[in-house]
């Protein structure tokens, strides 16, 4: 039986680079395996995929019991297929908190550790094998990291994830400089993509006591491009918002080379988010703040209503 290995929905570089990164080692030690997609992957991963070789995994909508399933680079069970707990969970990896809600039909292999990325766990459970991997696994490692700490900016960044990173880019005869440049680049193209998609493309629900949000994030080292789609996008949310069964849309686009974050204010709601989460003073319909880059550090923990 082959094991399915997935990240979150709304699959960003980690959760589509870490399936393929797992899925191999466990093929290579004996587990047949294969990656799998919860979604379409933002434009980053695809680009990064292409780069180093490598197909898209298979989008999956849901699980079933006679399923084997390993999870990445999440532990949320709202983030995971609908029939996630019918599933055999044989192993999980990550590196948020611990949010509870799923069952296993028996013991399983728990490694959540505080890193920047699902990718540097991965690279410390593989051992040797890591170093004799072949090049198309370590770029996407190298391209997990970088992604996950926005080239050593998010405050996410550990000392191990950055010295992992560097390792590997000896390794590969990479600058990483140019490569990540190359990376955001790519990020930052939403051109193709209509209000909905941008409003869930990297997003995650959060519950702060009674209100639903969905917490959506768009990195880019070019923010005039969402921005000038601001009147459109709030538009959007309350329509997203309904779909989705949530409260309302937040959006920070973060600029990823000022190191700073623009909230888009629609309404009363968000501007109290922002003065009691942020403590921003909100004038107009957007409101920047400064230093703002992480949504698991920095945003979910600060939110308030």
């Amino acid at each position: 039986m082959t094991t399915l290995v997935f990240g979150h929905k709304a699959p960003d570089t980690d959760s589509t680079g870490s399936p393929l990164i797992w899925a191999w080692y466990l093929n290579e030690t004996g587990t047949p395996a294969g990656a799998r997609l919860l979604g379409q992957p933002n434009t980053e991963a695809l680009f990064v995929a292409e780069r180093w070789g490598f197909d898209l995994p298979a989008v999956i909508e849901d699980v079933t019991a006679d399923d084997q399933v390993v999870i990445v680079d999440t532990n949320n069970p709202a983030e995971l297929p609908p029939s996630i707990n019918e599933a055999d969970i044989r192993a999980i990896i990550d590196h948020h908190k611990l949010v509870g809600g799923l069952e296993t039909k028996g013991p399983i292999d728990i490694t959540i550790r505080p890193l920047a990325c699902t990718a540097t766990i991965m690279h410390d459970l593989m051992g040797d094998a890591a170093k004799t991997a072949p090049e198309g696994i370590k770029g996407l490692m190298l391209s997990c990291i970088l992604s996950d700490t926005l080239e050593f900016r998010s405050p996410t960044t550990t000392d191990h994830d950055r010295a992992v990173a560097e390792a590997l880019a000896a390794d590969l005869g990479i600058d990483i400089p140019g490569y990540a440049a190359e990376m955001f680049a790519a990020k930052s193209d939403v051109s193709a993509f209509s209000d909905a998609e941008l409003l869930r493309m990297d997003s995650k629900e959060y519950g702060v006591g009674d209100t639903k949000f969905r917490v959506s994030v768009l990195e880019t080292t070019a923010p005039q491009m969402v921005l000038d789609r601001k009147a459109s996008l709030m538009d959007s949310m309350a329509t997203v918002a309904a779909e989705d069964g949530v409260d309302q849309v937040l959006l920070f686009v973060v600029d990823i080379l000022n190191e700073e974050a623009t909230l888009l204010v629609p309404n009363d709601l968000v501007k109290t988010v922002a003065a009691k989460s942020f403590g921003a003073e909100v004038t107009g319909d957007t409101v920047v703040l400064p230093g703002i880059m992480s949504r698991k550090k920095q945003i979910i923990p600060n939110l308030a209503v």
